[in-house]
C-alpha cells in the first residue's frame, strides 16, 4: 500500500473512477479499462501488483471488477481510496438500474414491452449458457475439478441449498487438492499483515446498521440480511451469486416469479458494472426505492470488506494449499449451479423455432466475441420487432 504522502486522493479516485464505471461495459473486459487507467493513464500501480490484484479478486468473494476498483484505490489511496473508488465505480450502474426498474414496473403490461421482454428472455438463457461454457472452459484445464460441476447442479435440483453446496465444495477441494502447488510469491506487498482499524469500525457499523432494520422494517432486513449473504459465497465474480439469487428469491421465498428474475438479469446486461447489480432490481420489486438501496448496499459491502482485510495477507493466501483447494472446488461448484440455472430458465421458455433461432444467434454472437452490450441492444430490438 503506498505511504500516507504518496496516496492519491480519494476525490481523484472517485471521480476516475465514476467516469470508468458510467462506459464500462461488458463483463471481463471491465478489468482492462480498470489496467488501462491505473497503470497507463496513472501509473497508480505496478504491473505485478495489478497482477496480484486480479488473482486476488478472483479468489475473493465479490464482482471481479468492483473488487478490482476497491483493489486499486486500496494499493492507491489507503481505506478511504478503496471506498472511494468502489463507490465511484457502482454508482452508475446503481442509478441505471434504479431508473430502468421503475421503468419496468409501470410499463411492462404494454404490448411493446411484452413483446420486448420475450426476446429479451431467450437472450438470458443465450447469457447464461454462454457464462456456463467460458467458466467449465477455464476449469476444464484441469480435468477433476470439472467433477464438482455435475455434483453441484444434481444437489442443486435435488434441492440442497446452494450455500451448502458451496461449503462443500470448498471442504472437498481441500481434502481433494490438498497436494496441489500453491502460487509462488512474487515479493510484492511487503506490508505487515495487519487490517486496518477503521475496517473493524466500518464492518461494525454494517452489522448495527442491519440489525436496526430488523425493527424498523422486517422486509427490509429480511432483504439486506440475503444479500449480504449471498454476497459472501459468491466467489468467481458476479455471475456466481445468480444461482445463489435466484434459489433464495423465487424458490424459497417466492418474492417473484422465475421470468420476472430473468427480465432482471436482462436488464442487467443494459447497465454499465456487474451483473450482480440485478440486485438493485429485485430490492426494488421487493421494497421500492428503499429496497433498492438496501439491497444494492448488501450485495457489495461483505465483499468489500473481505476483499480490504484480505490484502495484506495476500502473500500468505498465496502460498496456502488449503486456500488454492477450497478455491478450486468452489469454482468447480458454480460452474454446475450455472448449468442448472441455465436449464431451469430455459425449461420456463417457451419455445418455437423463431425463438431457437434467436437463441442460436445470439450465442454464436457472443461465441464471436460480440459485446454483451451490443448482444442485448440489437436483441431487444430484434424482440420489439418479431414477438409481436
Amino acid at each position: 500500500m503506498s505511504a500516507p504522502s504518496d496516496r492519491v486522493p480519494a476525490l481523484r479516485l472517485f471521480l476516475s473512477f465514476l467516469v470508468l464505471g458510467t462506459t464500462s461495459f461488458g463483463g471481463p473486459a471491465m478489468i482492462a479499462h480498470i489496467k488501462d487507467l491505473s497503470l497507463r493513464r496513472n501509473r497508480w500501480l505496478s504491473e505485478e501488483s495489478f497482477r496480484d490484484g486480479v488473482a486476488l479478486c478472483q479468489s475473493v468473494p465479490g464482482a471481479t471488477a468492483m473488487q478490482m476498483s476497491a483493489y486499486v484505490g486500496l494499493r492507491a489511496g489507503g481505506l478511504r481510496g478503496a471506498a472511494a473508488s468502489y463507490i465511484g465505480f457502482g454508482t452508475p450502474a446503481f442509478l441505471l438500474m434504479l431508473t430502468l426498474s421503475a421503468f419496468y414496473t409501470g410499463s411492462r403490461e404494454m404490448p411493446v414491452a411484452v413483446s420486448l421482454f420475450r426476446g429479451l428472455q431467450v437472450l438470458v438463457v443465450a447469457i447464461l449458457a454462454h457464462a456456463t461454457f467460458v467458466f467449465g472452459r477455464d476449469i476444464a484445464k484441469r480435468p477433476w475439478d470439472l467433477l464438482f460441476a455435475p455434483a453441484s447442479a444434481a444437489c442443486f435440483a435435488a434441492g440442497v441449498s446452494p450455500f451448502l453446496v458451496v461449503i462443500g465444495a470448498g471442504i472437498v477441494g481441500i481434502v481433494a487438492f490438498r497436494g496441489s502447488p500453491a502460487v509462488s510469491p512474487s515479493g510484492a506487498g511487503g506490508e505487515a499483515e495487519r487490517v486496518p482499524r477503521a475496517l473493524f469500525l466500518f464492518a461494525a457499523l454494517v452489522l448495527a446498521g442491519v440489525a436496526a432494520l430488523r425493527f424498523l422494517d422486517g422486509k427490509l432486513f429480511s432483504l439486506a440480511a440475503l444479500m449480504l449473504r449471498i454476497d459472501l459465497f459468491a466467489f468467481g465474480g458476479g455471475f456466481a451469486a445468480l444461482p445463489l439469487m435466484f434459489h433464495e428469491i423465487v424458490n424459497v421465498r417466492g418474492w417473484m416469479s422465475g421470468p420476472t428474475f430473468m427480465d432482471g438479469i436482462a436488464l442487467g446486461q443494459v447497465t454499465p458494472g456487474p451483473i450482480v447489480i440485478t440486485s438493485t432490481f429485485v430490492g426494488y420489486m421487493v421494497r421500492g426505492v428503499p429496497g433498492a438501496v438496501a439491497a444494492t448496499a448488501a450485495i457489495f459491502t461483505p465483499s468489500f470488506i473481505v476483499l480490504a482485510a484480505a490484502v495484506p495477507f495476500l502473500e500468505r493466501m498465496k502460498r496456502s494449499r488449503h486456500y488454492a483447494g477450497a478455491t478450486r472446488g468452489i469454482l468447480g461448484s458454480f460452474v454446475g449451479l450455472l448449468f442448472y440455472m441455465t436449464v431451469r430458465f430455459a425449461w420456463a421458455v417457451p419455445w418455437d423455432a423463431v425463438k431457437a433461432l434467436f437463441a442460436a444467434a445470439a450465442l454464436v454472437a457472443l461465441f464471436r466475441k460480440a459485446g454483451i452490450l451490443y448482444v442485448v441492444l440489437a436483441g431487444a430490438l430484434l424482440s420489439v420487432l418479431i414477438f409481436r
